[in-house]
């Protein structure tokens, strides 16, 4: 789930008691401290990283009119280079592209059609990240895992945090949080010893029909991979059109 959802403004939510259904008994509102120590010791560490690559599987589910939910995947490879690197690679159901960014410019290729669009971009992933999302549109799962300032970012307004147990990843056993605010609620899955990398992450809109999830589960974390900074460069293939993003923004007069 993109960082915009937990930016939103908070709306007039009833706040109900949490029921898990895997049959944990419901709970009263409440706030575990083991919960968001858990979190911040992620998501700080997450922040510290100056470079790491990471494969995921995402599932985007979308609901139809209906209420039927249709669940669409992808295979992404994703690599940070701090302040002002990102690449991202997804194949899926209806997706085959590319993201790039080399601190000035970002790029999308489309490889299903051979199209591309960049367009000049702040010098920052965050600021990067937030201009994707309000001017041109682009979320991608999970990115609000990337900011080094996620923790408090992720922790407004949230009204309950729990430690559900002990769950298996991949075969390593994680830590499983749940947390809720009045937009969303998210989990995280966090390996019990080792480096507290997140294994899998869950975010489920409240504010829209029928409660759409994204999940993102994660493996072949690198810390150290020693990206060099023309990995992030893109150039577009040979024969490959270029074409105008759609400006969601009214500040540009035009399509960059």
């Amino acid at each position: 789930m993109a960082r915009a959802n937990f930016r939103m403004a908070a709306t007039a939510v009833a706040l109900a008691t949490f029921v898990l259904s895997v049959g944990v008994p419901a709970r009263a509102q409440t706030v575990d401290p083991a919960a968001v120590q858990t979190l911040q010791r992620t998501m700080d560490y997450l922040g510290s990283l100056q470079q790491f690559s990471v494969r995921t599987q995402n599932t985007v589910e979308e609901v139809l009119d209906l209420g039927q939910k249709v669940q669409l995947d992808s295979s992404n490879i994703l690599m940070i280079k701090r302040p002002n690197k990102l690449l991202a690679k997804r194949h899926g159901d209806i997706v085959d592209q590319s993201f790039s960014y080399d601190g000035r410019t970002l790029s999308l290729y489309n490889a299903s059609h051979n199209y591309f669009a960049s367009v000049p971009a702040p010098d920052s992933i965050e600021a990067m990240l937030d201009f994707a999302r309000e001017s041109l549109g682009l979320v991608a799962p999970g990115s609000d895992l990337l900011y080094t300032n996620a923790f408090p970012l992720m922790m407004e307004h949230v009204w309950s945090a729990i430690v559900v147990g002990k769950a298996a990843i991949g075969g390593v056993t994680t830590d499983h949080l749940v947390f809720s605010r009045p937009d969303v609620d998210f989990q995280i899955w966090v390996p019990e010893t080792g480096a507290p990398l997140p294994l899998k992450y869950v975010v489920t809109d409240k504010l829209h029909f029928g409660h759409p999830s994204t999940t993102v589960v994660m493996s072949d974390w690198n810390v150290d991979p020693h990206l060099t900074d023309s990995v992030f460069n893109f150039q577009p293939p040979q024969n490959a059109t270029e074409t105008d993003f759609l400006r969601l923004d009214s500040s540009s007069s035009s399509a960059q």
